[in-house]
């Protein structure tokens, strides 16, 4: 049996293939290739390609496994093993230029659902810092082969918080909301553009906590790995785990400072 390092390992390798390709693409020039939910909500070319790349390195090194992608859907598989992918978490800073976009990919165990599934390695890789950000169930993570540990101690009021916003401009209002109610308890909040990154950040001491509300599964399946490892506790609505309708992660003390307003607020969110 495949054990979550070499898992890990696989992860690492071919996210780094597609980060090459996706760095690649964007100093050629961003095509845009479609919209998806609103306008705001953009595929580039790239962001199929570096798919294909890594559909067809995971086919040939692991054949038996199922593919969740964000650009080309899902494919069963028969080892119970499905690999969870964004081939570019970001896109719009990716479009724009701005060097907050990664790579991501996990592998779970079970269906391809975050609140039922078992995750058990993941990379995150973001091509113009380098940073290769990495995780094995029960092995810790990593970034760039140190070891990472959250920010332990950090009491309400000196946590600087990173959070996302939704594609839709409803939505978005909404989320503005909480930012209004937030802003005054922590030191401050962060809007990074990658759901993936702002995990990772979070695991590496850039960040004391993190939420957002409306991610897709492969924007956070390796990331959420990665803070966990790094001593997280990663969650969602009423103690359950994290879906699209909360996420939430932060060092234990800290997340149960945050939870109960984080609680109220999107606890009523219908």
């Amino acid at each position: 049996m495949t054990s979550s390092a070499e898992l890990r390992d696989i992860a690492v390798t071919i996210a780094k293939r597609a980060a090459t390709l996706a760095q690649q693409r964007r100093r050629d020039g961003v095509e845009i290739a479609a919209s998806k939910s609103s306008v705001s909500d953009i595929v580039t070319r790239a962001d199929r390609e570096a798919e294909d790349l890594i559909r067809g390195a995971l086919v040939a090194a692991r054949p038996a496994d199922g593919f969740f992608g964000e650009e080309s859907g899902g494919d069963a598989g028969t080892s119970g093993l499905t690999w969870v992918v964004d081939p570019i978490d970001g896109t719009v800073n990716y479009a724009y230029g701005i060097p907050a976009y990664a790579v991501s990919i996990a592998v779970v165990e079970g269906d391809p659902d975050p609140t039922t599934w078992r995750t058990l390695a993941g990379a995150v890789v973001n091509p113009e810092s380098g940073d290769v950000f990495a995780a094995a169930a029960g092995r810790g993570s990593t970034r760039n082969g140190q070891a990472l540990r959250v920010n332990e101690g950090v009491e309400l009021p000196l946590a600087l918080v990173g959070t996302g916003f939704g594609y839709d401009a409803g939505v978005r209002r909404r989320q503005a909301e909480f930012v209004a109610r937030l802003i005054g308890e922590v030191r401050d909040i962060r809007r990074i553009g990658s759901a993936a990154l702002d995990l990772c950040a979070l695991a590496a001491g850039r960040l004391d906590a993190y939420y957002e509300r409306g991610l897709n599964p492969w924007d956070h399946a390796a990331g959420a790995l990665v803070a966990r490892e790094a001593g997280a506790r990663v969650g969602g609505l009423d103690g359950g785990p994290e879906d699209g309708r909360l996420l939430l992660a932060a060092a234990p003390a800290l997340y149960e400072a945050l939870e109960p307003m984080v609680q109220e607020f999107f606890g009523a969110w219908e």
